[in-house]
């Protein structure tokens, strides 16, 4: 029997050390692969669904601006940006300025 047959208990380590970071790529790719199909499963639930209620909504349209409203409970729900765009449109009458001024 020769020396190299055996493996070095440095290069049994190596090895071990490989193996386990290459586990830990692999848990955490699953982990994140796993978030992503919750995330979207999800947003397939509550997409367009009324916090409220849980009744479906419709897009209407207020000066311009499509908002989604609940046909059951009239709740009004606003996406990112339109809020600001209702108030750049109201610049004119400046009740809708006044009345969000207090939530800035």
């Amino acid at each position: 029997m020769s020396e190299f047959d055996k493996p070095s208990r440095s290069e049994d380590e190596y090895f071990a050390k490989q193996e386990i970071e290459r586990r830990k790529k692999w848990a955490k790719e699953q982990g994140a692969k796993m978030a992503t199909e919750e995330k979207e499963r999800l947003k397939q639930l509550h997409f367009m669904k009324c916090p409220k209620c849980g009744m479906d909504l419709s897009t209407i349209e207020l000066h311009g601006i499509k908002v989604d409203q609940c046909p059951s409970c009239g709740g009004m729900y606003f996406d990112a940006g339109e809020v600001d765009s209702l108030l750049a449109a109201d610049k004119k009458t400046g009740v809708l300025g006044k009345v969000f001024s207090v939530f800035k």
